[in-house]
């Protein structure tokens, strides 16, 4: 179930770029394909490129902060599995 959430996530992102994107003059299948593998990251950026900054800075300044919150917590229970101090 986790997992899956990523993955529709991902496609809500890549259908809202691969329609919005001709609206700016954007390739809409190459806007799709970014925002399908990056997700959150792609749709600030696009958003920050399309003019709408303040969202597209918020959303991607909050997408990022977040992977580094997965990415920090996935190192400290790596470690403190491996030295024996897991549950």
């Amino acid at each position: 179930m986790k997992g899956s959430f990523g993955l529709i996530v991902g496609i809500i992102i890549a259908i809202y770029l691969y329609v919005d994107a001709p609206k700016h003059n954007k390739s809409r299948w190459l806007w799709a394909i970014l925002g399908f593998i990056f997700g959150p990251i792609a749709l600030g950026i696009y958003l920050i490129q399309t003019g709408r900054k303040v969202l597209g800075w918020i959303i991607t300044i909050v997408a990022i902060l977040l992977y580094i919150l997965i990415i920090f917590l996935v190192v400290i229970a790596a470690v403190l599995f491996s030295t024996g101090g897991g549950f």
